[in-house]
C-alpha cells in the first residue's frame, strides 16, 4: 500500500509511517488492534501548509492582482470539493483505512472525506521532508486546476453570485435552511437547500453548513445561469 501510494504521487518518505498515519480515518481506531493514530493532527497542518503554499504561488504569480481577487481564486483552489477531485484522481479513496460501517456507507467516495485525506497526506509530506517537497505535490496535483478556474470564472463566491442573479432575475433574496444532518459529533455531515421564496433551487452537502451553503448555491445557480 505505501510503497504504491509514493510511486503515485511521486514521493518517497523517510518515515512512511506518517504516510500511513495520513489515510487512517477517526471511525477505523474503533475495530483496530493496539494504539494507533488517526488523520485529524495531520489535515490540520496540511491545511495551513496548503493555505501558505497557495498564497505564495498566486502572489508571485500575479504581481498586479488586488487582495481580493486572489483571495478568491485562494478560496477556489482550496475548497472541499476541488481537493476531492484531486484526491479521486490519486484514487486515496482506495487506501483509507475505515471502519466497516463507515465503508458500507460509501465513506471512500465521500468528498470531505477525500478532501480531507488529501490535506493530512499534504501535512505527512511537509512533516516528514520539508516545505519544498509538499509545495512540489501542490503545484503537480492541484496548481493545475487554477486555468479552468480562471476560464469558468468559478472563483467567484457561489452564494454572492446566487443572491446577485436571484436579485436580479426574480427580485427576492434567497435564503437557506437545514435539510438533514448526519454523523457522529467529530464527523457531522450536513445537507443545505438553496430557496427563492418558496422554491428549492439547491441542495448542497458538506462537513459545516457554511460549505453545504456553498454547494447548495452552485446546484441552485444552473438554474439562474
Amino acid at each position: 500500500m505505501l510503497k504504491a501510494i509514493q510511486t503515485k504521487i511521486g514521493v518517497e518518505f523517510k518515515n512512511p509511517q506518517l504516510l500511513e498515519t495520513a489515510f487512517i480515518h477517526r471511525s477505523y481506531l474503533n475495530e483496530a488492534k493496539g494504539e494507533i493514530q488517526h488523520n485529524e493532527r495531520l489535515e490540520f497542518l496540511g491545511d495551513a501548509v496548503l493555505e501558505l503554499i497557495v498564497t505564495e504561488y498566486l502572489y508571485a504569480k500575479f504581481p498586479t492582482k488586488p487582495e481580493g481577487e486572489m483571495t478568491a481564486l485562494r478560496s477556489a483552489l482550496v475548497k472541499g470539493e476541488r481537493l476531492a477531485e484531486v484526491a479521486k484522481d490519486l484514487e486515496f479513496g482506495e487506501y483509507l483505512k475505515l471502519s466497516k460501517g463507515e465503508a458500507r456507507s460509501g465513506g471512500r467516495e465521500k468528498p470531505y472525506l477525500l478532501a480531507n485525506t488529501f490535506e493530512a497526506v499534504l501535512g505527512a509530506i511537509y512533516l516528514d521532508l520539508g516545505y519544498k517537497p509538499a509545495r512540489k505535490f501542490v503545484e503537480t496535483f492541484l496548481l493545475p486546476s487554477l486555468e479552468k478556474i480562471i476560464a469558468e470564472g468559478s472563483q467567484v463566491d457561489a452564494k454572492s453570485h446566487f443572491q446577485e442573479l436571484a436579485q436580479e432575475k426574480l427580485a427576492i433574496t434567497p435564503r437557506y435552511e437545514l435539510l438533514s444532518e448526519s454523523g457522529p459529533d467529530h464527523d457531522k455531515v450536513f445537507e443545505m437547500g438553496a430557496y427563492v421564496g418558496k422554491d428549492l433551487f439547491g441542495k448542497g452537502k458538506g462537513a459545516n453548513k457554511q460549505s453545504a451553503e456553498q454547494a447548495a448555491a452552485s446546484e441552485a445557480l444552473k438554474k439562474l445561469l
